[in-house]
């Protein structure tokens, strides 16, 4: 990979590091009601902290737009820190000036403080080469642990990368490795699958796609527009019809690169949006006037768990159904299933990313045996879509 990693830190005892990791929590009554972007990070902050550096950490909560709101303090994530890591987590009432530098100052090797949110200030979000020169006073050594951020050309990931030896730590270095694996030089054949509402907010990544994978699966309320765009009657069904244009010249650039579009062939349908709605499965050519399709049938299905088992990759952003109500997440957890499967198997590597991605494998209850699963949201589709990322780039040697 093109970045240095904590492999190539030597002789770090009591040497500053300035890790930035995402803290973006979430949080109930002032307590952090789920822990896991804490713990992607921990392994980096042990690490260091293990080798007798004295590791600051860099973080932002929320959009306080370049003021100081009260309520996005980083304050009480701090105790979180401490929970996971197991160690005494020093807070600083600010990330640049005299009330940082002093606790700074008098930290040992092996501390460990978390500096107050980033988003303080609007140098931050701004990339202003003051702010990060500020940051830079803190520090000897800058590692970057945030994938999640690393879209954002802010200061904190991008010029401060390029005032200070820049490394990425273990959760980048994961990342990386594994979105290498799935896009980057993946072994073949590579399938994809997309879903969710709407082609509009997707079409960087399907154009980006049929270029580089052999088969494309398009399901959720997106498909609705595809199969609209090719004469099909989809009742009351979400769709973008004004988008049959895209859609069609999607299709024509996927005949051209040889990739094959899978589209639903069957659909589960229903008159109304709601949990145990009544519903029908049908051909996708047969559905009802006031009916609406809210998940792909078991022929569907049964197509795409085909192409999972031709796959060697799979990579996977979107539900094929309107999974969060019930029994419109069968098609999904089916899918989910049969690629956790293959990849326990050793026949698939499998990466997934995106909120309503993570929350599908979840719920099927095989996340884990995915070979990846990126928290990263924004970071990960714009890395699906083929765009350099400002965090990324500035690490690169």
């Amino acid at each position: 990979m093109p970045f240095k990693t904590l492999d190539d830190l030597t002789d770090i005892a009591g040497k500053r590091v300035l890790v930035r990791v995402d803290l973006n929590v979430p949080m109930e009554d002032g307590h952090v009601t789920d822990a896991t972007r804490i713990e992607r990070v921990a392994p980096t902050i042990t690490e260091l902290s293990n080798r007798g550096a004295k590791v600051i950490l860099l973080a932002h909560f929320g959009r306080p737009k370049g003021k100081v709101v009260p309520e996005m303090s980083l304050k009480p994530v701090a105790r979180a820190v401490e929970e996971v890591l197991d160690h005494r987590v020093f807070f600083a009432a600010d990330c640049i000036g005299e009330t940082v530098a002093g606790p700074v100052a008098e930290m040992a090797g092996g501390d460990i403080v978390l500096v107050e949110n980033l988003r303080f200030h609007a140098g931050e979000e701004a990339n202003d080469v003051q702010f990060a020169t500020a940051l830079a006073a803190l520090g000897d050594i800058y590692v970057n642990d945030a994938f999640s951020a690393a879209h954002r050309a802010h200061a904190s990931t991008e010029a401060l990368a390029r005032l200070l030896p820049a490394y990425a730590g273990r959760a980048m270095q994961a990342e990386l490795e594994a979105l290498e694996k799935g896009l980057g030089n993946p072994a073949k054949p590579v399938a994809a699958i997309v879903g969710g509402a709407k082609v509009s907010t997707k079409i960087d990544l399907l154009e980006n796609l049929v270029g580089r994978v052999d088969a494309l699966v398009i399901g959720g309320g997106m498909a609705n527009t595809f199969l609209a765009a090719k004469g099909v009657d989809v009742g009351r069904s979400l769709c973008e019809h004004d988008l049959a244009d895209t859609a069609n010249a999607i299709l024509a650039r996927a005949a051209q690169t040889g990739c094959a579009i899978v589209l639903p062939i069957d659909a589960v349908v229903a008159r109304e949006f709601k949990a145990g709605a009544p519903s029908e499965t049908v051909p996708v050519d047969k559905v009802p006037s006031d009916a609406m399709i809210l998940d792909v049938g078991p022929a569907t299905v049964a197509k795409v768990n085909g192409w999972i088992s031709q796959a060697r990759t799979l990579v996977w952003n979107g539900p094929l159904g309107a999974f969060e109500i019930e029994p419109f997440d069968a098609a999904t957890i089916a899918a989910a299933r049969h690629a956790a499967a293959e990849t326990a198997r050793g026949k698939l590597v499998s990466v997934a990313g995106g909120g309503d991605t993570v929350a599908a494998l979840n719920k099927a209850g095989c996340a884990e045996k995915f070979s990846y699963i990126s928290t990263a949201g924004g970071a990960f589709l714009e890395w699906m879509e083929g765009k350099t990322l400002p965090g990324v780039a500035a690490l690169e040697t």
